[in-house]
């Protein structure tokens, strides 16, 4: 049974297995991120942080497309520093608490993903998409450079590769999106959904306790050195060894056995 709550800008719904699905719902506006979505999704990933029951989220876009990045018509109604200065630092504090949520988050892509649309593809921890979608941080094409994309953007791709998007604005397939690492599959429109569901079945078969963990250190390591990164693994694994999951699916494996996790 799936249990859902709707909102003007978020459609929100959550199945049995604790899987959260968060659909933008702006399809006219090809879910451009307007002030009222970036609040709407605030407010959902911050319900999803303060519950410990939730396994994995998935964020798709309703209609014809994903999401085509920021409402330019928006931005351009009130121009000034002090206005540019807070919504960039809004949409990046929204960006930022996807990557701090404790459980994987998939982005399921159709359509385009531009601007800062692609910078939320590139700050979910997984992404699938349809085999027709397109990528694009297109800033630039109008005088504006994906600035903050481009700090996701380049931690997911090669650098000269992450640097011909953002000086380009050109579009790239969904091949090319999952050859250079911004995607992690590909898959034909009428079975998106099926490989969305693979990858989240996946994942809540594994404890969340384990998950949680592996994230928060994943991100942590990749910005520091080497000694520090791997000084900060031994002891994340070490306290992961010490949690029961961690002790019983070791003890099933030695046993030759299906773990039996409270998960």
């Amino acid at each position: 049974m799936t249990e859902s709550t709707d909102s003007p800008f978020i459609l929100q719904s959550r199945d049995e297995r604790g899987v959260v699905t968060l659909t933008l719902n702006r399809p006219a506006a090809f879910n451009a991120l307007s002030e009222g979505m970036l609040g709407a999704l605030e407010q959902a990933l911050g319900g999803v942080a303060a519950d410990g029951s939730v396994r994995a989220v998935v964020i798709a876009g309703a209609g014809k497309a994903f999401c085509a990045g920021h409402d330019l018509k928006e931005m351009r109604a009130a121009p000034s520093l002090d206005y540019y200065e807070q919504l960039f630092e809004r949409c990046g504090a929204m960006m930022l608490s996807i990557q701090k949520l404790p459980v994987p988050v998939i982005a399921r892509v159709h359509g385009i993903a531009t601007a800062a649309g692609c910078q939320l593809v590139a700050v979910c921890d997984l992404a699938l998409a349809s085999s027709d979608a397109r990528f694009a941080v297109s800033g630039v094409n109008v005088g504006l450079f994906c600035a903050t994309p481009s700090v996701t953007l380049s931690r997911n791709l090669g650098r000269k590769e992450a640097f011909e998007m953002l000086v380009t604005g050109e579009f790239i397939s969904a091949q090319e999106a999952r050859e250079k690492g911004l995607i992690n599959r590909v898959a034909p429109p009428e079975e998106l959904d099926a490989a969305v569901e693979s990858l989240v079945t996946s994942i809540v078969a594994k404890p969340r306790t384990a998950l949680a963990l592996g994230k928060a250190l994943f991100y942590r390591q990749l910005e520091t050195g080497i000694e520090a990164a791997l000084a900060d693994a031994s002891q994340t694994m070490a306290c992961n060894m010490m949690d029961e999951s961690a002790l019983e699916g070791v003890q099933a494996f030695i046993e030759k056995r299906p773990p039996d996790w409270k998960r």
